[in-house]
Formats: structure tokens, sequence, C-alpha cells
């Protein structure tokens, strides 16, 4: 069984269908991206996986469970980053880390997590006086602190200089070798090509192609693939 899958999902929003009877699934100990123009309805698919929308239509599973009915045991098996942060602006990130760690059974250890990624030189700065990479940092940490089983990531490296992004990199690849599944919504081939298995490609809330990045790339550039499938979406 997948660890992420949605068939045939379906999400609108009055006359607009964000998600058009999308179909796809991520598995355990890999790390599967999702690309697609703005509108694409990565954003939409995700949330739904994340329990934070209710499809209209087709279903969603994550670890075998509905997300949207899921209880307290299901959402501790589960780490989720969002792009805007998602997070308290009063709170300081050191703090915050350790509550969170606290609410979980075998947590990671937060100070050697804050220092991998760099957390620990602003850990008591609330996080309204961070610089958009900064906050970034601590969201990437909230969502792993956990040891989750799966873990959504939006934009996790956007806004972060060269060695903040390679270290971020590194982070995903090691947690799907430790048996995450590991799920990125990205704009970044790079991203793609270095740490990434599996990739989906989404345009107009449908999957426009899905496998390995090698089959999607079909004996191309992955950008010129992605250019093809999705040059008369934009």
């Amino acid at each position: 069984m997948a660890a992420v899958e949605i068939t045939d999902l379906v999400r609108t929003f009055g006359q607009v269908v964000a998600v058009a009877g999308a179909s796809w699934q991520a598995e355990a100990g890999r790390v599967t991206t999702v690309l697609g123009p703005n509108g694409a309805g990565k954003s939409t698919t995700i949330e739904c996986l994340e329990g934070l929308q209710r499809p209209d239509g087709g279903t969603a599973r994550v670890l075998g469970a509905d997300p949207w009915r899921a209880g307290p045991d299901h959402r501790a098996r589960v780490g989720v980053m969002f792009q805007d942060g998602g997070l308290p602006n009063t709170a300081k990130p050191l703090a915050l880390l350790c509550h969170l760690a606290a609410l979980y059974a075998a947590p990671r250890d937060v100070e050697a997590l804050t220092r991998r990624l760099g957390i620990d030189s602003f850990a008591g700065t609330p996080l309204r006086r961070l610089s958009g990479g900064q906050r970034q940092r601590v969201g990437l940490a909230a969502a792993l602190v956990g040891c989750p089983d799966v873990v959504f990531l939006d934009e996790p490296t956007a806004g972060l200089d060269p060695h903040a992004r390679r270290e971020v990199w590194e982070l995903m690849r090691e947690e799907a070798e430790r048996g995450a599944c590991v799920v990125v919504t990205t704009h970044s081939f790079e991203e793609t090509e270095r740490v990434a298995d599996d990739v989906v490609v989404m345009g107009r809330g449908r999957v426009l192609a899905t496998g390995t990045v090698d089959d999607v790339r079909n004996g191309e550039s992955l950008e010129d693939r992605y250019f093809a499938l999705t040059g008369d979406l934009r």
C-alpha cells in the first residue's frame, strides 16, 4: 500500500475546478516532488491530503486513512510544513520546538536539529522578527521534530541561501532513508533532480505525468519535458 494516494480526486470552489480527477501516489522511503505552474492544483491537492480541505469527489488516503476524518493518532504520524509558516509570530524558535517535541512519544533531539538547520543562532528571537529564510528553517524543523511517517513540505527551500538549501536537501534524503514518505511541492527543477525519486507534474488540476524522474524526463532534460507538458497551460 502506498503511504500517500489520491484517486480521481476532485475539489471545486464554486465554478472553479481546482483539482479535476487527479490520481497519483507516493511511497514510503522515497521523495516525491509535485511540480506544476501556479494554479495547477498542487496546493489544493496537498491540503486535501493534510486534512485541511475536504474533497468533493474521489479519495485521498494517507497511511491508509482518510485525512479529513483522521484523529490525533494519525495526525501525530504526519509532519506538515506550510509555505507561509503557519506558526505563532510571538513564539521563539527553541521554545516552540521544545513544546512541539513534548507532544510526541519519540521526537528528534531538538538541540541537534536546531544546530543542523542553523536555528541556534536565532533560537531566542520571536518569529515575527526573523527573515523569511529563517522562518522557513523553523517551519521545516517543526515538520520534522516528531519523526513523522509522512511529511509534506511546501516550497521548503524558498528564500534559503545555497548552504541552507543543500542542508535541507540532505535532510529530505535522510528522512526518506529512515523510511518516511516525503512529499514536496516545488517549482525547482534543480531540487527535483537533486533529491526526488519520483515526480508528479500537474496542470489545471490534472496529472500530466507521473513516475520516476527518469520516466517523466523521457530522454529529455526535466526542464524541457516540463515545459512540453505545461506549455499551453500558461
